[in-house]
């Protein structure tokens, strides 16, 4: 299985950068006269798997999308693809005839026998929930003219979950907000989002803590509104509101204590071009540091892609792949990954 060199989503381009990292499009669907995936026995999945793979790679040339059979596939090559966002830690711990197809740029994936038949989805980096909608609505009727999905005129896509019934559609971001985290403001985020309905999941979605102050909101209502509304409440109004609450919480840290910021800042970078064991969660929480330094022009030696890529390239999955060797014991990854940080961080001053 080949990867590009860094995921896409990033990239660090698109809209609202410094806080949003990347947004994703998910549409559930499930192939009408087949059973959802947990009332379906071993030979009704893997004749789904079968069915989808054929769809999935002959619905045109502009995609090159390339399949995964995550049933035969090393558990290496599983963990590189949740890292990267391109599956679900459910769909790589299954133990049942699944798979997934996955674009060439790596903006696309459709996972296969997840919770439900098909979970497509869509990243970009950046805030560009309408070019990610309108995309992701072409690949689903090109699918949808060559499967039938199940669909009730009353409820809309029927899905294994009640959640997901209506659309299908969830919309979600994934946001940087180290400023509401030090202003010890984001369990009112959390408040206020809840009262929203809206979801806030960790660095992994669903059952996953916050990494590096990075956390997904997603809407958690699909029935009863179209695609268009859902989009454009979420788009337009309630995500705009956090991006300007964290922009509002960075500069009031600055007015208030700027030099205790730089100091957590500077202290962040100099762990990561210091350090020779480094853990993975250590990595995360001095890297947001110095992600919210370089947006705050506290630190101007370091370049923010390089910063981003990080976060993907500490992970344990890629940084295996890195060493080409899948046998390291813990202390050799928290050597490599140590090593690994300080060769991308080298630079000069950094005030």
């Amino acid at each position: 299985m080949r990867l590009q060199p860094q995921a896409p989503f990033l990239g660090g381009d698109g809209p609202h950068t410094n806080v949003v990292m990347s947004c994703r499009v998910r549409l559930a669907r499930n192939i009408a006269g087949f059973p959802f995936v947990n009332r379906a026995n071993h030979t009704q999945r893997a004749e789904i798997a079968n069915l989808a793979k054929t769809v999935l790679l002959g619905i045109g040339e502009s995609e090159r999308m390339i399949w995964v059979d995550l049933h035969q596939s090393p558990e290496q090559d599983r963990d590189l693809l949740v890292e990267r966002h391109l599956i679900s830690r459910q769909l790589a711990s299954s133990d049942h005839p699944r798979g997934v197809a996955i674009s060439e740029n790596e903006s696309l994936s459709i996972m296969v026998n997840e919770e439900d038949h098909l979970r497509m989805q869509m990243i970009l980096p950046g805030l560009q929930l309408e070019a990610v909608h309108e995309r992701l609505n072409q690949l689903d009727d090109a699918v949808e003219s060559r499967l039938d999905y199940a669909f009730a005129q009353r409820w809309g896509y029927l899905t294994a979950c009640p959640t997901n019934v209506g659309t299908g559609v969830r919309l979600s971001v994934m946001l940087h907000l180290p400023g509401l985290k030090l202003s010890k403001e984001i369990d009112r985020v959390r408040r206020a989002a809840k009262d929203l309905n809206l979801a806030v999941r960790g660095y992994y979605g669903e059952g996953s803590e916050s990494a590096g102050d990075f956390y997904q909101i997603s809407n958690q209502i699909t029935l009863g509104k179209t695609e268009d509304e859902l989009r454009r409440d979420f788009h337009e109004s309630m995500v705009p509101a956090i991006i300007d609450y964290e922009q509002q919480a960075r500069e009031m840290l600055l007015r208030r204590n700027r030099i205790r910021i730089e100091d957590r800042v500077h202290r962040a970078l100099a762990a990561l071009r210091n350090a020779r064991l480094l853990g993975v969660e250590e990595a995360m929480r001095h890297l947001s540091k110095l992600r919210l330094g370089i947006q705050l022009r506290l630190i101007n030696d370091v370049d923010v892609r390089a910063v981003n890529g990080l976060f993907l390239q500490v992970q344990e999955a890629h940084l295996r792949l890195h060493q080409q060797d899948d046998t390291l014991c813990e202390d050799g990854l928290l050597e490599a990954r140590a090593t690994l940080v300080r060769q991308a961080l080298a630079g000069g001053s950094s005030t």
